[in-house]
């Protein structure tokens, strides 16, 4: 009997999002379109060096990178087992408890929210030199986030595969022009000698190192997110490990080398001081004196282009962890219902254009700066509290495999995940330490601990919902964590006895 395809169809159950849309190409694309790699090169990058001052970040880039795929070991060993858009909602339920889970989620939709929400404010900043070029003046930066919140909105609500060749064509163009950038760069070295001194440790290991390690790894936010369309892919299993590991390797390479080239374009010796004063320019400076002016405009285009695939990919990501949510009941259950015609989590989508709405109305009627206290603060911050929850989710990793551990390697289920978790603290050590010189404030500003410590917060108060579920909803309790599991099956509450049924 020939296989029966999935792909291409939405389910017939409307908890569920269409399966067998998405192949490895496409995870990658929205993987890697949520790192957002000219952003990161242009800004991330250049803040590094300019503010930070420490000139080994392509060394931090391979270091985080390697911390990474550490992780990813026991993550993708785990996604072969579980198979959830809810991702870290729904490992640290299977390995640690489901009032942690729940914990957790509302942990990542205050992540993702800020990492989407916060994208709004450097949409015009990022748009102001194409208008400029084009109109020969640019509109307020509201009405240019307004017009991409609509465009992300209605991308939402179509297919994901429809998502995923639109961010292929931005992402691909993107990196082509990075790289004819870094071409460039190593092409015109400063003094007429290719240096390879940015990857000494010698210039990483140095007072600020803690801040640099920081940037680097929200340089690779985004690239957990394989896990989040595990339902809708083709092949989870082969899938999902394969994105996330070429996602880690691709970036940590595009960014190494991208960091090293300006190195080199400018001199180890001057890179801090060009960095400082022309900043997010630095890149395009390079370009005009080395590529001409028409390179410039094309990177300054794909540079308006890597936001807007940023917001695409975290407008789906975001969507499917309050879907993922509402299927269990955890939230209200209309958020776990698709759209019939392209399987799409409808209401989850709206739910997030509404947010976004309010937040850049609320931004643009109270005349708060867009690029500083939209984008850099709650951006960061959102950041941050991706990093919790991986950390968190190397310790569900292990407490899983501790429990059912049968059929992985020793290596999948304690060492690999153990290097990383200890390696995930320390730089959560460095950040919660830094976190005053990450959003640019004075050490005894308010914002140095209300901004993190919303995390915790939201964490207790998810654990406490979970808790009253399990008193008063106890088949409500019984969903979480189970995934499409919880749409195509009853059930029913586990008998008290059962030790999962009280975990």
């Amino acid at each position: 009997m020939p296989p029966t395809s999935t792909v291409d169809r939405p389910s017939n159950v409307s908890e569920a999002l269409a399966r067998g849309r998405l192949g490895i190409p496409s995870v990658i694309f929205f993987v890697l379109s949520a790192a957002a790699p000219l952003t990161v090169v242009a800004g991330v990058v250049t803040t590094g060096y300019g503010v930070i001052g420490v000139t080994g970040i392509p060394l931090a880039f391979l270091l985080i990178a390697a911390v990474l795929a550490l992780f990813s070991v026991g993550y993708v060993a785990m996604s072969r087992r579980v198979e959830n858009a809810g991702a870290f909602y729904a490992y640290i339920s299977r390995g640690l408890g489901r009032p942690a889970g729940v914990g957790a989620a509302w942990v990542a939709l205050l992540a993702y929210n800020a990492l989407q929400v916060g994208l709004y404010g450097t949409i015009g900043v990022a748009a102001e030199p194409v208008l400029d070029r084009i109109f020969g003046g640019h509109p307020h930066w509201a009405v240019v986030a307004l017009v991409a919140w609509a465009l992300v909105g209605l991308l939402g609500l179509l297919r994901v595969d429809l998502n995923g060749m639109v961010l292929a064509a931005l992402l691909i163009a993107e990196v082509v022009v990075i790289l004819v950038f870094d071409l460039g760069q190593i092409g015109n070295p400063a003094d007429g000698q290719v240096s390879f001194t940015a990857f000494s440790p010698d210039n990483l290991f140095v007072p600020g190192v803690g801040a640099v390690l920081v940037l680097a790894i929200l340089g690779f936010v985004g690239f957990e997110s394989a896990v989040v369309f595990s339902e809708e892919s083709k092949d989870p299993k082969r899938t999902v490990p394969l994105a996330t590991y070429l996602s880690v390797a691709i970036i940590a390479g595009l960014y190494a080398l991208s960091s090293w080239t300006m190195t080199v374009a400018v001199g180890p010796d001057q890179i801090v001081a060009e960095a400082g004063e022309q900043s997010v320019g630095l890149i395009f400076n390079l370009a005009a004196a080395q590529l001409g002016d028409t390179a410039v405009t094309i990177g300054q285009v794909l540079f308006l282009t890597s936001v807007l695939a940023a917001m695409i990919s975290f407008h789906n990501t975001t969507a499917r962890y309050t879907f993922a949510l509402g299927r269990e009941r955890v939230l209200p259950a209309v958020f776990g219902r698709t759209s019939a015609r392209s399987g799409a989590p409808r209401a989850a989508s709206v739910a997030q254009s509404a947010l976004g709405l309010l937040v850049i109305l609320l931004y643009a009627l109270n005349g708060w700066d867009p690029v500083v206290q939209l984008f850099f603060w709650i951006g960061t911050t959102g950041g941050f509290g991706v990093l919790l929850l991986i950390a968190t989710t190397s310790v569900a990793v292990i407490a899983y495999f501790a429990r059912s551990g049968g059929g992985e390697t020793l290596w999948r289920r304690a060492i690999a995940p153990g290097l990383a978790t200890i390696a995930l603290f320390v730089i959560i050590w460095f950040a919660v330490a830094n976190f005053a010189n990450l959003l640019g404030v004075a050490p005894d500003s308010t914002l140095r601990w209300a901004l993190p410590v919303a995390y915790p917060v939201a964490a207790v108060l998810g654990i406490g919902w979970a808790l009253l579920l399990r008193s008063n909803r106890p088949d409500t309790y019984a969903r979480i964590g189970l995934g499409a599991a919880s749409a195509t099956a009853a059930v029913r509450p586990e008998a008290p006895a059962s030790v999962e049924a009280t975990r």
